[in-house]
């Protein structure tokens, strides 16, 4: 699926809500429990797009397919060049190339922004995401048993890390 990849804009955030309540809702790959609405996803796309890079993959056909950005990792000032990497694709998406193009074009942009480290923070089961990262030249540095419970299960967490 051809498509070209762009900032976030205003009007993307209905397609971004979608495709992030999809995940909260249906699976264990966000731990988030609660739906969004769309003030409340217009408000962190903004929070987020104003200080860290925000990119949407959009197909002239097909509309927006999935999306990436980078955001805080930690709050401390000493972690200030250091971020959590994030990247959703609409369900029915992956395995096209979409998310690997989103993380290469956000991984680019983190290093001309000077930023020195990217953090992956994934949950298990999610073979896609991990051998996206691992492509990109992410390495695992840490895993958590059981820190989260979600859909009637404790779920492990993984820790990715890329020096830019």
């Amino acid at each position: 699926m051809k498509g070209t990849i762009r900032e976030v804009r205003p009007g993307d955030v209905p397609d971004i809500l979608n495709i992030y309540n999809y995940y909260i809702k249906e699976t264990v790959i966000t731990f988030e429990t609660e739906l969004l609405t769309e003030e409340e996803m217009g408000t962190r796309i903004i929070n987020i797009a104003g200080r860290f890079p925000y990119f949407v993959y959009v197909s002239e056909d097909d509309g927006l397919l999935g999306y990436c950005y980078a955001h805080t990792w930690k709050a401390r000032a000493a972690y200030q060049a250091t971020v959590e990497t994030t990247v959703y694709l609409r369900p029915g998406c992956s395995g096209q190339g979409i998310g690997r193009e989103l993380m290469e074009v956000l991984l680019d942009s983190l290093r001309k922004h000077s930023f020195h480290v990217a953090i992956a923070c994934i949950t298990y089961p999610n073979e896609a995401s991990i051998r996206l990262h691992e492509q990109l030249g992410f390495r695992k540095v840490a895993h958590y048993d059981e820190v989260g419970y979600k859909l009637g299960r404790l779920l492990d967490v993984g820790d990715w890390q890329l020096i830019l």
